[in-house]
């Protein structure tokens, strides 16, 4: 994002800052009192709003990441008593005369919702811009109205109202200039690009919007005729609306800028980080390139340090799988591995079961690559290949660290597995046999991620009975009449019909007779079988169970647990 203003520190009486903006007193005493702000912090915001001579306080705060645009607009409706508007509630036409600017809608976040012969209702993120509403009279000749709306919310709207070719997104190209090739040997000369507003704006949109529908990595990609941006939203990627060709340089050197990468190094692969704060949250973007013909593809993973639940049941972990799983985890010694492809939320279970057995008692050391949530009171290690720190070197390390619990991010070698093993044994280094696999490790859990049904909208049917047989439904629930669910799609899913993932697991647990089979090499099937006898479910089984309990579909299972 572009480099935020810092406040001030001094302290100030809040009647001297707070009588230069009288219309924000109650605004700013409800920060105060909800616990959004202390009133040193509300201080300091009067004062830069005074020093950028921009009055408009509750902005300032959104554009700075101090509070989200959800809690500025409820706590402006509620001090204003103008009523706040609901997504749904924006109409598709504009009300309002085609003699009122675009520009003047979009920069002061306003728009119409209805119009009568004595007054025009219209929604706008700020009630208490006297100069807007003034404005909005004037050119009306009307009675004006209010209500509030996220910004957000409005954007989207005004996009719909305005048509094609008319987003903000659009509005922010037709500022960036010619069309004239880039020469992307001059660094200098994508420097000075790359600092420029509209690509700012660019960048800084889609980032927002990534926020905004939830998405857990940003694609973009460039090719010769056009630039790609696509979200991953609850595992799926969806494509959504991207900057020019023309801007392909200048908006990945912005990126890279960002996460102090070399803009000047487009051959190699290079990793970098990006902290900010989005609509109030606090975000830790990884990011990663890779060089194409067309440029450098850049990968961009939003971590959510705020919204991170560790709790198995929030997971998708429950019953018998859940018991078995706490048991494992609670044995004193031995390897518990968790398997699965990338993106399969492996990282949050093992963070999940750090924060389970991290007690005062219990030495804690953990190597990542890299560390994606900090834990209080772990010791996490950050691996720098460039310097030496692998995996294998690193824990060559940390057993003489007398540690209790090992958390070990990725096994990509054989050094590694061999070093992993003999920290759990401490027995001489014998090599990966597999008499020596079955008597340290306790449990290997296999895990999938499938998108929720979303809540508000997703509808039961009754199955086939051909399907209900094929799926052997009747094995999964206790009713006479099975119901499975499906997607319907509603402006809280924006339409997909799914919001949020969950785990479907399959769990070994390392019993006497499973060692023996081990041992002697045994088929994976035979194996299989046997756990089956002991009581392990199998990954299909438990999505299967969710789907009927109406947590998914049976299509997001059989998606997910295809190849497993």
């Amino acid at each position: 994002m572009a480099a935020e203003p810092q406040l001030q520190t001094e302290p100030e009486a809040p009647e001297d800052v707070i009588e230069h903006s009288p219309r924000y007193s109650d605004f700013a005493a409800a920060l105060v009192s909800r616990g959004k702000m202390r009133e040193s912090e509300v201080i300091r915001a009067h004062r830069l709003a005074l020093q950028t001579d921009d009055p408009r306080i509750p902005a300032l705060l959104v554009k700075l990441g101090i509070i989200s645009e959800r809690d500025t607009a409820e706590i402006l409706a509620d001090v204003s008593g103008v009523a706040l508007v609901a997504p749904e509630d924006y109409p598709e036409t504009s009300p309002l005369p085609e003699t009122i600017s675009i520009r003047f809608l979009k920069e002061n976040h306003l728009i119409g919702l209805s119009a009568s012969d004595e007054e025009v209702v219209i929604a706008v993120t700020d009630p208490f811009d006297q100069e807007v509403l003034d404005a909005m009279a004037l050119a009306c000749h009307k009675r004006v109205c209010l209500r509030v709306g996220l910004g957000t919310d409005i954007d989207r709207a005004l996009e719909t109202q305005l048509g094609p070719g008319k987003s903000l997104m659009g509005e922010i190209v037709d500022t960036f200039g010619s069309d004239e090739d880039v020469n992307e040997a001059d660094v200098e000369h994508l420097k000075d690009l790359a600092s420029e507003a509209p690509v700012i704006r660019m960048v800084n949109l889609i980032m927002q919007r990534a926020v905004e529908m939830r998405a857990s990595d940003i694609h973009v990609e460039p090719f010769e005729q056009s630039l790609k941006v696509r979200f991953r939203i609850d595992g799926v990627l969806r494509e959504v609306e991207s900057p020019p060709v023309r801007s392909t340089a200048a908006v990945i050197s912005r990126i890279k800028i960002m996460a102090k990468l070399n803009i000047a190094e487009r051959r190699l692969p290079q990793d970098g980080r990006i902290k900010l704060q989005v609509q109030g949250k606090e975000l830790d973007l990884r990011v990663s390139t890779v060089p194409t013909m067309y440029g450098e593809s850049v990968v961009i993973r939003l971590l959510h340090k705020e919204s991170i639940k560790f709790d198995f049941n929030s997971l998708g972990f429950e019953g018998d799988s859940l018991q078995r799983f706490l048991g494992v985890l609670e044995q004193p010694h031995g390897i518990i591995l968790i398997t699965g492809p990338t993106g399969s939320g492996k990282s949050t279970s093992l963070y999940t079961a750090l924060h389970k057995i991290n007690t005062p008692d219990r030495k804690i050391i953990t190597v990542e690559d890299p560390v994606e949530y900090q834990l209080e009171g772990v010791n996490q290690i950050q691996t720098k290949p460039q310097i030496g720190l692998t995996f294998a070197s690193a824990l060559r390390s940390i057993v003489r660290q007398d540690p209790d619990v090992i958390m070990i991010g990725e096994m990509r070698d054989i050094e590694t597995a061999r070093i992993a093993v003999q920290s759990a044994t401490r027995l001489l280094d014998m090599g990966l046999e597999d008499y020596l696999i079955s008597s340290t490790v306790n449990g290997i859990l296999g895990q999938r991620l499938v998108r929720k049904l979303c809540p508000h909208c997703h509808e039961p049917y009754e199955p086939l009975p051909e399907v209900a047989a094929e799926l052997k439904l009747w094995n999964f629930s206790n009713e006479r009449d099975i119901l499975l669910y499906r997607p319907k799609g509603c402006e809280a899913c924006d339409g997909t019909g799914y919001r949020g993932r969950l785990a479907i697991t399959e769990l070994l647990v390392m019993t006497d007779d499973i060692r023996r089979l081990v041992m002697t090499n045994a088929p994976a099937r035979k194996i299989e079988e046997q756990a089956l006898l002991e009581g392990m479910q199998t990954m299909y089984d438990d999505g299967i169970h969710k789907a009927v309990a109406g947590m998914t579909t049976v299509e997001e299972v059989l998606r997910v647990t295809s190849d497993a």
